[in-house]
């Protein structure tokens, strides 16, 4: 019984000691086995203890001296300042006139005063802020310490809890939410310094580095804590069931949704202490970055947790489906389904409760899943068939292991986000990188951060892409035209008909639509991309440069026509055929061009100027240049169809301008009304190609085709009158104005009032029809006659050409 005399009377212990040696030792036999190992935990504890206490101790002798001296400094400045009060003295002189040692006072002195006494409010200010520091990081080291010198290895089993594990969590808790608090006070303090008193950067400095080694004191204690827990929780789930079928995994359990009890409650106060800690370390990191960091976390260290075990896991069955990455996209997918319910239902109320604002639990998980497996992807598919795809022999093999890999990279992308997207708030989670890309929910991330693999990625689809086209342009069908397509332009249709939006309403040929589908899909397939810039890098190398190939095809197409206008009309049906299908697809890229995301990439790539040129800066579609390029195309090949037109016209009606006396006898018995045979072929030529335009061709193209036609036609006829000297007698103008109106009749079904279109024929006409004083009283203006002409309507045709054909009007006596 000797040794239990040191020992205190129960009536001498304090209620705590008591209540704490009822709770560790309940019977006699706790006495024995629990004895050596509290007073094991105690001896630690007191060492550690007194050890923080001369490790404090030590750090407080340091600045107890630094204050000092500055006191010292002080006494020293106020003497000072009491001598000169004493000898200050600002009486004036009997007369009222200040002693020059009044002026040295006042002009000298006392700025010099004030000037120290300001200097002693700072260093005032100074040292209550570093006292107030330095006490508050000695509370964090003292919390930072003791919760890193307790050994937690084994606290948590796959066991029931024990009571004095128990103790020992909680106790450890309560002094991460101390240390917390005191690094989220430091944090207050620090904030105000770096506003106020930027100048004071070492004192910001010397306690940044002594709350870094606190942290890493902290930070992987509780880590480890918080693993030990999880495992103790039966996570990660035992995914065995995978290696026979992805399509037969049956469902697994959820440790979350299984956890109750005390296991429930320590992970809830482990998780919000994870989460409360990342939250301090990001005000600290936005701090350091003078509050330009964007106000958005990207990961939470909690989900990360709960995913790397699960990656490790997961990691030996990704290594047996290199060759079937769809496999690896099957299993993510219904990993991060079938835990999602637990996540949503544990851990988000964990997250409102702390206040977290713009966290999403649902999104964090999900968006760290995907960027494990795009990590993986990245190490050990990606860069082995990057690697076979530089290589000279490239294997077809290679080409289509890609294309499949990004077929199934696109579609978990859009699969992953909708399991995001089908919560009210839709939260998108983004950082912005050095480059200022914004990073997302993706796998093709890993595209953002490797330019050459972008750029394979972008050749593969376009040699894919130009092999499915080459197909189709060798097919002759897809170059014909459906005659049941399109609309007719004809004589008042109703506005809104002339609104096109199908192939079929440009009259565009079978291949324009394969065109299309096959750009829009390479399109579709970057969309997931999480930043903008590799997307229009993408585009442009992908989808543009198939547009610019489409071109030279349709150039080369043109070429391979010879434009001849005479029955059957099969060269003018394949011109056509070409401009409605540069039409067609010039429509589309301007209706791609006005979506949002188009306008933003336009926007962005302006400002990035990728291309290295402000060419397309006042451009507001992103296909700009491939539509000018097209519209060019369009207009060559109409230009080509007038010509032809023109030409033929030419041709079949040059003997009947041409004939100087054709015009000049016609007796009575000439055929009133009737249209002259020399012109009927002409006529019946342009009317018959006309028409075969007017079936084959799209409506706004047909419009400028028809009316440049008719422009030819009256600046040809105008002309040759002027210019052959044609004579014209009262009855030769009457057939000359019969043949005119059949000419009107050809143009008939494409306008209302055609003649609108030939002002050189009416104008003509019309000085044919002035009477002898009208001509003589024209010709006599000299200098007025342009004036005396625009009195007459007569505005197209210049003074030369009205003298040459009113020179040639013959009257009969």
């Amino acid at each position: 019984m000797e040794p239990f005399q040191v020992l205190p009377r129960k009536t001498e212990l304090s209620p705590g000691h008591t209540e704490f040696l009822d709770r560790q030792f309940r019977t006699r036999e706790d006495l024995i086995t629990r004895a050596p190992l509290l007073l094991t935990d105690l001896t630690n504890s007191f060492t550690d203890s007194e050890a923080n206490l001369i490790n404090l101790q030590r750090n407080l002798t340091k600045p107890m001296v630094s204050w000092i001296s500055c006191f010292f400094r002080a006494k020293s400045s106020l003497a000072n300042l009491n001598h000169m009060l004493e000898n200050l003295s600002l009486r004036s002189s009997l007369q009222g006139i200040p002693s020059r040692k009044n002026c040295k006072i006042l002009g000298e002195e006392l700025p010099q005063l004030e000037k120290c006494l300001k200097r002693i409010e700072n260093i005032r200010k100074y040292m209550d802020t570093a006292l107030q520091l330095e006490a508050l990081v000695g509370d964090l080291e003292d919390a930072a310490y003791t919760t890193g010198n307790q050994n937690s290895r084994n606290m948590f089993s796959r066991n029931l809890l024990t009571p004095l594990i128990t103790t020992d969590f909680e106790a450890k808790q309560e002094r991460l939410i101390r240390a917390i608090k005191v690094m989220n006070n430091i944090e207050d303090v620090l904030v105000d310094v770096d506003k106020i008193h930027p100048q004071w950067s070492h004192l910001l400095e010397s306690v940044d580095v002594r709350v870094d080694k606190a942290l890493a004191v902290v930070r992987p204690q509780i880590l480890a804590d918080h693993r030990a827990l999880l495992a103790s929780l039966g996570w990660p789930p035992k995914l065995s069931a995978a290696e026979a079928n992805i399509v037969d995994i049956t469902s697994i359990p959820n440790p979350l949704v299984l956890m109750e009890g005390d296991k429930r409650k320590f992970y809830s106060q482990s998780f919000s202490g994870l989460c409360a800690l990342q939250h301090m370390q990001r005000r600290r990191e936005y701090r350091k970055t003078n509050f330009g960091q964007k106000e958005c976390i990207m990961r939470l260290w909690a989900i990360d947790e709960l995913v790397s075990p699960i990656a490790s896991r997961m990691e030996y069955h990704f290594s047996k489906w290199v060759e079937q990455p769809e496999f690896m996209f099957a299993l993510v997918y219904k990993i991060t389904r079938d835990f999602i319910v637990g996540v949503d239902d544990v851990l988000q109320p964990l997250i409102d409760k702390g206040r977290l604002v713009s966290l999403s639990a649902r999104e964090a998980w999900v968006s760290t899943m995907v960027q494990m497996l795009s990590g993986f992807l990245s190490k050990t598919v990606v860069s082995v068939l990057a690697k076979q795809y530089r290589e000279r022999d490239i294997k077809p093999e290679v080409i289509s292991s890609w294309i499949h890999l990004i077929d199934h990279a696109t579609a978990f992308d859009k699969r992953m986000r909708l399991l995001v997207s089908s919560e009210i708030h839709y939260f998108v989670e983004e950082v912005e990188n050095d480059d200022g890309l914004a990073r997302v929910m993706s796998v093709l991330s890993m595209f953002c951060d490797r330019p050459d693999w972008l750029k394979i990625w972008a050749k593969i689809e376009l040699k894919d892409a130009w092999k499915k086209l080459k197909v189709e342009v060798k097919d002759e069908r897809t170059w014909l035209i459906d005659e049941k397509s399109g609309v007719l332009c004809d004589i008042g249709a109703n506005p809104g008909q002339f609104w096109l939006a199908s192939r079929e309403d440009y009259k565009a040929p079978l291949v324009a639509e394969h065109v299309i589908k096959i750009t829009w899909e390479m399109i579709e397939r970057c969309q997931t991309l999480p930043a903008v810039l590799p997307r229009i890098r993408f585009i442009r190398s992908s989808a543009g440069k198939f547009i610019w190939h489409f071109l030279s095809v349709l150039v080369w197409h043109d070429k391979n026509i010879e434009l001849i206008l005479d029955y059957p009309y099969d060269s003018l049906i394949k011109k056509c055929g070409s401009i409605n299908a540069a039409r067609y697809v010039e429509s589309k890229l301007q209706q791609w061009g006005d979506d949002v995301k188009f306008l933003e990439m336009t926007i962005a790539e302006s400002n990035s100027d990728i291309n290295g040129n402000d060419d397309g800066a006042n451009n507001n579609s992103f296909f700009w240049e491939e539509i000018l390029s097209l519209s060019q195309l369009e207009t060559n090949l109409v230009m080509d169809i007038i010509t032809a037109v023109l030409h033929h016209f030419e041709a079949l009606s040059s003997g009947y301008l041409e004939n100087k006396n054709y015009f000049e006898y016609f007796g009575s018995n000439s055929v009133t009304g009737a249209v002259s045979a020399n012109i009927v072929e002409a006529l019946d030529g342009i009317r018959s190609q006309l028409n075969i335009l007017k079936l084959n061709l799209n409506p706004k193209d047909l419009l400028d085709l028809w009316r440049g036609v008719a422009d030819g036609v009256d600046r040809y006829i105008s002309s040759s009158i002027s210019n052959n000297g044609i004579q014209f007698s009262s009855e030769g103008i009457n057939q000359f104005e019969a043949d005119m109106q059949a000419l009107l009749l050809v143009f008939q079904p494409f306008c209302a009032r055609p003649e609108a279109f030939f002002p050189g024929i009416k104008e003509t006409l019309k000085l044919l029809k002035m009477s002898e004083k009208d001509i003589q009283f024209v010709t006599a203006k000299g200098v007025q006659q342009a004036k005396c002409l625009n009195s007459f309507g007569i505005v197209n045709l210049t003074p030369l050409q009205v003298d040459k054909i009113l020179m040639n009007r013959i009257f009969v006596s």
